[in-house]
Order: structure tokens, then sequence, then C-alpha cells
């Protein structure tokens, strides 16, 4: 297993080393490698801390009689000062009590006990003064100030560096005015440097330069002189203390001491060619990583091919793949930026280099590159193959979360309070924190919690529970309890939601309804088909059986072959309509269409049927208009419907009764009606009278099909009519509308 994941890391430690040599070479390499220690970043923080505190303390300090000139005295300051140990009464029995024994016991010494009675009434009568003259007050506080102002400039004054490094300088200002020189600056230095015009002068900050910033050393040494002070100094106070900025010419220079062994900075020097030494071998490495990349180390795509992690790495959302590509891509980018940060620390001395860190962090940077190189040769092997992307982005967890915020807005009412509900959960939350902090926040949060919080909470609880009934009648539903319906409460989305379950419920019942009625005419289909199948057959079969009887006379013979032929008509006339309303109910039958004449067919259909009529006998009344009526229609298939209709009426109309037959124009509409009185009684349900074998003659006695009125109706669909039958009583009427041309 090893010996798959070694080329691998042994690349990816290549490429580390590669990458962190650049790096190291591109930051601040050259700046190290061809600088010595006093050139070096390190020592110049060092010589601007001096100069800062050779300003503050040497060249520029603070002017004490300045300071002085702006003390003051606070009456809040004279009144403490004046009661601090109490009041007058107070302050001189104390002291008579302090002075009280020790005045008895020198009672035997005269002089003794004379000092201490007059150091005692003395001290009373300071006390006194103390509460007759704000004057008298004032001085000694202003005395004390001076006092502490003195200590605490001598103080600043004698603070050396925190390194102890020592200078030699020779210093004068531009401007005119005293030299300040320490050391003499004409040994041998390891650092030395002149300030003149060409060079540039050595500029020293006051307290109220802009030179110092945010130094907190300044603004601690400006606290503290205002504390003594007792007032607040201005800039213009400051500038008065201490000028803004003061240049100074002439020399700066460090020992040479300082740097060798067991000078101060002498380990700074140490770790400063320790790192230079570490970035001219890093360097080498980098350059040598580079090599072996490309030559005898060269990148393979078969490295990556079917590792044990594939499959399961494939099986991710390309989403997922893209985060964790991203979070490795950080890793290397913070890996560039870690080895840079620590070069830089280690070239400012923040810590020296440490070889187990230096692995650590090169074997994590070799881990994310690798990771990396299999991420990008899986995308580019995978992706290859055309729609692998498409699919994957399209199963991904982002498109996901779009289709499901898209089917949150399906129903915006119900996206709306959800959002609204999340958000004000989230100020809540956040109320709550800040309210913690914060007492009237508190305050305000639990009036919103009050008259906002609970009442939707409330709102919600409801829905919730209105929610829960609804589900619950669902899975009543499912298991097929339809007799009772949901509750509509309100006009929410839910109401809505149970007014469509109460509808579905309505339609499933109909629905069931329908599938038993389907059923049962399936049934009577069955057995009429049977019937009407059977009866002829069956007397096709007997006749034949007495044909075969030698002794029939012609008479006989003639007569059985009669009865065969009717038989076999009627069995044929049955197949094919049986034949034609299944090519209709398929949509496989053609139709021809032309422009024909609705007067003349119905003429035609009524002169067909007219023996018929007489044998019955009916009375036809035609009712039918003198001019043309033309429509576009297939003329053979009308010609069949008409034929139906008219016969229909002619087997099941009352012997001796009217036949009406009426064309006319309705709008732009042709209308045919046939109507009769049955001869039999029709309880059936009308819509059953267009089912196929279904006849008015339930005993089924009548020479027919079954399938006229079903063979009507599809032909009439075909050539978009409408057909409707309507029974009242006995009387039966159908209505054929058709559009004209």
């Amino acid at each position: 297993m090893m010996k798959r994941y070694t080329p691998i890391m042994i690349w990816a430690i290549l490429v580390a080393i590669a990458v962190s040599g650049l790096v190291t070479l591109t930051s601040r390499g050259p700046e190290i490698i061809f600088k010595s220690y006093p050139q070096s970043q390190q020592f110049q923080n060092h010589l601007t801390d001096i100069y800062d505190e050779l300003g503050r303390t040497v060249l520029n300090p603070v002017d004490l009689e300045a300071v002085e000139k702006k003390l003051s005295v606070t009456p809040a300051e004279i009144d403490e000062y004046r009661t601090y140990y109490g009041s007058l009464a107070e302050q001189i029995d104390n002291i008579q009590i302090q002075y009280e024994d020790r005045i008895r016991e020198a009672e035997a010494k005269a002089t003794v006990k004379q000092a201490l009675v007059d150091e005692r009434d003395g001290l009373i009568e300071d006390i006194r003064k103390n509460f007759e003259d704000d004057t008298y007050v004032e001085e000694k506080i202003l005395s004390g100030k001076k006092r502490q102002l003195a200590q605490l400039v001598q103080d600043y004054k004698s603070r050396t560096s925190a390194l102890g490094i020592p200078i030699v300088y020779d210093l004068t200002p531009v401007e005119g005015g005293d030299t300040h020189k320490k050391g003499e600056v004409n040994d041998s230095f390891g650092y030395e440097r002149m300030f003149t015009e060409n060079t540039g002068y050595l500029k020293v900050a006051g307290l109220n330069s802009d030179l110092y910033g945010g130094n907190y050393e300044v603004s601690t040494y400006k606290d503290e002189l205002y504390n003594v002070a007792g007032v607040a100094l201005s800039s213009e106070d400051i500038n008065a203390i201490t000028p803004s900025s003061m240049l100074y010419k002439g020399t700066v220079a460090v020992p040479s001491s300082v740097f060798k062994q067991g000078g101060v900075l002498y380990e700074e020097v140490k770790d400063y060619k320790s790192i230079k030494i570490m970035l001219i071998m890093s360097g080498i490495a980098s350059i040598g990583a580079l090599i072996a990349l490309f030559t005898v180390w060269k990148f393979k795509w078969t490295w990556f091919v079917d590792l044990p992690f594939t499959k399961r790495y494939d099986s991710l959302r390309i989403d997922l793949k893209a985060g964790i590509f991203l979070i490795l891509l950080l890793s290397l980018l913070n890996f560039s930026r870690e080895v840079s940060g620590r070069l830089n620390n280690m070239a400012s001395g923040g810590y020296a280099f440490s070889i187990p860190n230096a692995v650590f962090i090169f074997a994590l940077g070799a881990i994310v590159i690798a990771l990396l190189a299999f991420q990008i040769g899986n995308a580019i092997t995978r992706y290859q193959e055309p729609g692998t992307l498409e699919n994957e982005f399209k199963n991904s967890y982002t498109m996901q979360l779009v289709a499901s915020v898209r089917e949150v807005f399906l129903n915006r009412s119900i996206a709306i309070q959800t959002f609204i509900l999340l958000f004000g959960f989230f100020l809540a939350g956040v109320g709550f924190i800040f309210g913690l902090f914060e007492p009237m926040l508190l305050l305000i949060y639990a009036v919103f919690v009050l008259f906002l919080g609970f009442p939707a909470l409330f709102i919600y609880i409801r829905r919730m529970g209105y929610l829960s009934r609804i589900l619950k009648a669902t899975d009543d539903m499912a298991a097929g309890r339809l007799n009772s319906d949901i509750k509509v409460i309100g006009r929410s989305p839910l109401a809505k939601h149970a007014v469509n379950l109460n509808n579905l419920r309505e339609g499933v019942e109909q629905s069931v309804s329908s599938q038993a009625k389907s059923e049962r005419l399936k049934t009577e289909l069955i057995t009429n088909v049977s019937h009407d199948l059977r009866t002829p057959l069956t007397s096709i079969i007997t006749y034949t059986d007495l044909l075969k009887n030698p002794n029939l006379s012609d008479e006989e013979r003639a007569e059985y072959v009669d009865v065969l032929d009717r038989k076999s008509q009627r069995l044929k006339t049955l197949i094919e309509d049986l034949f034609e309303v299944s090519k209709m109910s398929s949509g496989t039958m053609e139709l021809y269409k032309q422009r024909v004449d609705l007067t003349q067919l119905v003429q035609q259909a009524i002169g067909e049927h007219t023996e018929k009529m007489a044998e019955i006998p009916l009375d036809f009344r035609i009712s039918v208009p003198e001019e043309p009526m033309p429509a576009v229609l297939d003329g053979q298939r009308w010609w069949r419907m008409l034929d139906n209709l008219i016969g229909n009426a002619l087997k099941y109309s009352l012997p001796g009764t009217r036949v009406f037959v009426t064309l006319r124009q309705a709008g732009g509409m042709a209308e045919l009606i046939v109507k009769n009185i049955t001869a039999y009684e029709l309880n059936e349900n009308v819509d059953e009278l267009y089912e196929r074998f279904k006849r008015g003659d339930a005993s089924r006695h009548t020479d027919g099909s079954g399938l006229g009125l079903a063979i009507a109706q599809s032909i009439v669909d075909m050539h978009g009519g409408t057909m409707a039958i309507d029974v009242d009583g006995d009387l039966f009427k159908v209505t054929v509308r058709v559009p004209l041309a």
C-alpha cells in the first residue's frame, strides 16, 4: 500500500521544498543574505528605540521650569488637603493626644519637654493656618508638586534601554545650542553613522510630535505629568514643555565589543548568521528540487489512478469537492505565508530557526500539495467524459438548495412567512445576547418578546397543530377512510390545502364509484357480447345439423338455408359493428372529409327505411329546410350515423306512434333532432345508453347489436360535434350538432 503513495509524497515534498525556497528567496532572502547584521532590520529597530530614548531623556528633555509654570491648585485640592485628616477640632485633638504621653515622659528633662511643647504648638498653629488661609495651603500644595515633578523628570532621564546597548554619540543642534557627548567617537566601532546635511540630520521628537503617534511610553509619561500637575496639558503647553522636534548633526556609534562574544547583541548576531546559512541552503535545496521535478521525478497522472480512496472521493458532490479544493488552496497560501512570516520573525529576532518546526510545516505543506494534485488530476480525467460535469452539477447540494428555495416559493405566502419566522428567531437570538450585556436592551428585548414573539409563537403553534390534523386526515384518506371532511379554518395556505384535500377526497369517491360502475358495465358487456354472439351462432349450428338430414324436403331445406343466411348476416353485422367501434375508440379510423349537403343526406337516410316504416307501422314526420345545408364531413360515416339513429327509432318505437326527424340551423351549427315514443320502459341511466351493447330492450328480444348509439357518438365526436340524449318518460330524444361549412 505504501508503495502506491511513495512517489506521490516524494513529488509533493519536492514541490514543497521548491515553493518554500522560492518564497523565502523572493521575500526577504536577498536582504538577509547580502547584508550584515548591523545593516539588518532587526538592528535598525534597536537603533530607532535608542534614538527615541536618547531624544526624550537627553537631547530633547522636558523643561522642568516650563512645567512648574503650568502648575495650579484647585479649590477642591485645597479643601481635600485641609480636611484630609478630619475637621479642625479633630486634627488638634489628635495632635494633643500624640504628644501628651511624650511630654509627660520628658517631665524631668525641661529642655526636651519644652522642645516637644513647641513642636506640638507649631503643628497646631500650622493646622489652624490651613483652615484660615487658602494661600498658605496653596503654596504648600505647589511646593509638593514641584518636588514630585523634579523626581519624575529625574527618574525618566535615568531610564536606560531595555537591551542595555552602550552607544557613543557626539551630537549638536543644527539651529545652535549645546553639544551632547558620550564617549569618544574615535574608537573601533561595529556600527557608526554620520548625521550631516548630505546624509540627513537626526530628527528628535518631543512629547507632542507626530513621530511618536500612539507610543505607549510617551502616552504614559504625559499621564504622569498630568497627574502631578493636576491640570490637562494642551498642545501649546506640551510645546512649551518640550519642542515638537529638533534636528541634530554629528555621529552615533556602537562599539565592536557589543557584537562579539560576551557582548549584548552577540546572540542576535549568531542567530542572524544561522538564518543566513539556512536561507542559502534553502535556496540550493529549492533549485535542486526544481531540477529533480523537471528531470528524474516528473509528474505522472498514473500515480493518482485507482487509489484506494478514489471511489469514495468520486461519490462526493461537486460543490463539496470544490469546497475541499478551496480549503486546500487556502492552506497552500497559508503555508507560503507561514514560511514567509517565520522568516520575517526570525529576521526581526522574533524566534530562532527550529528543525522540528520546519519539518512539521514542510510535511503539512507536502500533504496539502499532494491532495491538490490529486483533485486536479481527478477532475481532468473524470470530466473529460461528455455530460459528467453537467450531471454532477445538477446533482450538487447547491442546485438542490436552489431547487428547494424555488419549491418554497411555489407558495409565496408560506415562503414569506417562513423567512419572516427564521429572521425573527435570528433577531431573537441576537437580541438576547446583546441584552445580557445591557439591561436597557434586555428590557426592550422583553417588550418585543412579550408583544411580538409570544403572539408569533402562538400563531406558529396553532398552524403546526392544524398541519398535524391535516396530515392525520391525509393518512386516513390514504388508508381508504373517506367518510369525513377536513375542517377548513381561516384563509391561510393550510386552509386552502385542506380545501384541496376535501376536493381530492370527493374526486376519489367519484373515482371509486366510477370504477365500480365500470366493473359492472364490463361484466354486462361480456354477458351481452356472449349472448349476442351465441344466439345467431347457436341457430347456425342447429340448422346446419338439420340440413344434414337427407330426408328433408326441398321446401324445408330452402327454409333452413334462409334461416342460416339471416343468422349469418346477423353475426356478420355484429362483428363488423364491433370492429368498427374498436377502430373508432383506438383512433385508427381515417376520415375523408368533403363538402356535403346535410339536407340531402337526411332525405336519403329516410328513404332507405320507407318500407320498414310502413311495416311497423310508424308515422315519420320529416322537417328539413328547402335550401341546402352544407358541411365539411365524411359523407359515408355521417350517413352511417343517420342510419343508426333512424334504425334505432325503428327498432324501439311503439308501433302506431309518430317519429319526428328535424334538421335545422342553430347559429353556425346544424342541429339534427330525432324523437320517438319508446316501446320499452327506459329505467337505465341516460349516460349508459351510450355504452356498447346497451339496448333499450333490456330483455334483448329485438334485433340489434347494441352498438348503434355508441357508433353514432364516436362518429359525431370524430367530426367535432356533440350528441345528447334526453329521456322524458317514454319520450326518447337524440340531438346532434355539427359545425356548418
